[in-house]
């Protein structure tokens, strides 16, 4: 393929770019900015509970008309936590991990030009881009944006007349998922059409890098689930909009008693949880596949298991389509077929152990490069070892019952997906800058960065697993009115102040990344000694990726240190020797 290509304008370039590399890009830096709104987002209700009855000047800049001279309103604190917590594990666990790293990495990774369909990728980013929008506007409505959680249960997201965020920001709510699920499915079936017919000659499935397993199976999960959630949304619209019943029976408002008969929120708590498990997964499975890569090649060994890690991605997959009702464990289930789903979640540990104690066998006597993206790496096997455990306590109906809907169920799922994902996104951007930008980040500002995190989060979710089991119930506005919880007041104190140690973490982060951007060290080729075809393509990047043939691929990802060779890495491209066997 010719180097010779029409000068691009700033239009061309990003605006109609059909280059997987610039979309990655666009992905990244629309997640890093969805992702700076909804962690200030958790700062301002961290510091409500946390001092509920003190005067803050930072609410009264920020929350307008939706604060009481410093002190903010009880429907603002539930609007918060709302959209902070779609933002972050849609916009950026789903989209900016995901988006990212699955534009960057399979084109490059299976050795193809380009995704299947340039076309429907650049459809993909921008409606990403517009639902992001709208998301954003809905937090300027003047009732206030979405009020009903991130789950949005009846009949609180279905009455616009219920609470002040059931209105017009619960509709642009709704309208914006709308968008991002069919965002998602375009991405979705672009990167499974792409892994199964570009890949290039020799790349056999088995000798995929995990990262485009990880990939592949992620996007079928989102194509089986995330339907699902659309047919839910559409439905509650329906409820909204035009007087239908699919989640409302009974209903009474202020004495009023309103139309409705013979739907039930349980049926939307089904439809929601279907793509609610799931979506954990379709958050971890790149991250988890990003870590593969990233802690083979940084302890210098193939990684352990190779077949077993490819296999426990498919469990995960099909096992995670099967748990959902772990989530309804106190809606009236019949106890029976709550053990059938205590069974399944339990049986998903199995997969999740093997990935955990494989990484662990690959560590084990490795050389290990101790750089950012590694560190992050092992950040991540530690937080979803660690967060994993507690989900044994929620996966069994007897024991979730007493802690369903406590500080305890936010504690665990923020370290086994929030932080772990946030980790696997980390290491990822460390490790794959140079590729991206053609520059490195500052290994100092990394390790900063790495620690203050680490330590930030652990003293924000550690200390909510005690909290929860005290029985501090989720999404209160102040607990000032139990004296019961007067004893974990200081607790969620000292919750708050490494919240704030956290998010201010962050700030080196994003210094780091965009001085770099501009200002970083110029990158070698390979500058990590990694196998993988990414790492054959110029650091400049040119259209089409290789500029001239794609390379033929002769063995495995991960044949690091293997015995015979010269060096302690060789490309998938290089040819066997006379009398090699292949790995």
């Amino acid at each position: 393929m010719s180097d010779h290509h029409h000068k691009e304008t700033f239009i061309t370039k990003y605006v109609f770019s059909t280059d997987h590399k610039m979309i990655s890009k666009q992905y990244l830096v629309t997640g890093i900015f969805m992702g700076i709104i909804g962690v200030f987002m958790s700062m301002l209700f961290r510091l409500q509970i946390a001092w509920p009855d003190r005067s803050f000047t930072i609410i009264e800049a920020f929350l307008g008309n939706h604060q009481d001279g410093g002190v903010m309103s009880p429907d603002i604190y539930l609007a918060l936590v709302t959209i902070h917590g779609t933002i972050m594990v849609f916009f950026v666990l789903t989209a900016g991990l995901s988006g990212t790293f699955s534009n960057l990495l399979i084109p490059l990774q299976i050795g193809a030009r380009d995704m299947a369909s340039g076309f429907l990728n650049m459809v993909s980013y921008w409606l990403f881009f517009l639902s992001s929008i709208i998301m954003v506007i809905s937090l300027f409505v003047e009732a206030g944006p979405a009020s009903a959680g991130w789950t949005i249960y009846p009949p609180l997201s279905a009455l616009p007349q219920a609470i002040p965020g059931s209105g017009m920001g619960m509709t642009l709510w709704l309208i914006s998922m709308a968008i991002f699920i069919a965002s998602s499915l375009i991405g979705a079936l672009n990167y499974i059409v792409t892994v199964l017919n570009l890949r290039t000659v020799g790349m056999k499935m088995t000798r995929l890098p995990l990262t485009i397993w990880a990939f592949f199976v992620t996007a079928i999960i989102g194509v089986v689930s995330f339907p699902v959630l659309l047919s839910a949304a559409l439905l509650l619209i329906f409820d909204r909009s035009f007087g239908t019943s699919f989640f409302l029976s009974d209903i009474f408002i202020q004495g009023e008693v309103l139309h409705y008969q013979g739907g039930s929120p349980v049926l939307f708590e089904h439809l929601f949880w279907f793509l609610g498990h799931p979506e954990v997964y379709i958050v971890i499975l790149p991250a988890m596949g990003i870590v593969s890569e990233i802690i083979a090649c940084n302890s210098r060994k193939p990684i352990f298991g190779y077949r077993a890690m490819i296999g426990s991605i498919i469990a995960i997959a099909f096992l995670s389509t099967i748990v959902w009702g772990h989530h309804m464990f106190v809606s009236g289930m019949n106890p029976f077929l709550g053990s059938v789903f205590t069974f399944t979640t339990l049986l998903i540990a199995i997969p999740s152990a093997v990935k955990a104690f494989n990484w662990l066998t690959t560590m084990w006597k490795g050389n290990i490069q101790m750089n950012t993206a590694m560190l992050f790496s092992i950040g991540f096997v530690s937080t979803f070892i660690s967060g994993g455990l507690t989900g044994l306590v929620l996966g069994d109906s007897a024991l979730d019952i007493n802690v369903h809907d406590t500080y305890f169920v936010v504690a665990h799922f923020h370290l086994v997906m929030g932080v772990s994902a946030i980790y696997g996104m980390f290491a990822g951007v460390y490790h794959w800058f140079p590729k991206m930008y053609g520059r490195m980040m500052n290994k100092t500002l990394g390790y900063w960065h790495f620690w203050i995190t680490v330590v930030a989060a652990y003293g924000v979710f550690f200390p909510m697993h005690f909290v929860g089991l005290a029985g501090l119930p989720r999404r209160y506005y102040a607990n000032t009115a139990f004296p019961l919880f007067d004893d974990v007041a200081d607790v969620n104190i000292v919750i708050t102040m490494f919240a704030i140690m956290g998010g201010a973490a962050q700030l080196i982060f994003l210094a780091n990344f965009f001085i770099s951007i501009y200002k970083g060290k110029k990158a070698t080729q390979n500058p990590w000694k990694a196998n993988t075809l990414e790492w054959t393509t110029p650091v400049e990047h040119v259209h089409g990726n290789w500029p001239g043939e794609i390379p033929e691929v002769h063995r495995w990802a991960y044949d690091y240190s293997k015995p015979g060779l010269d060096e302690d890495f060789v490309l998938q491209s290089t040819p066997l020797k006379e009398g090699e066997e292949e790995s």
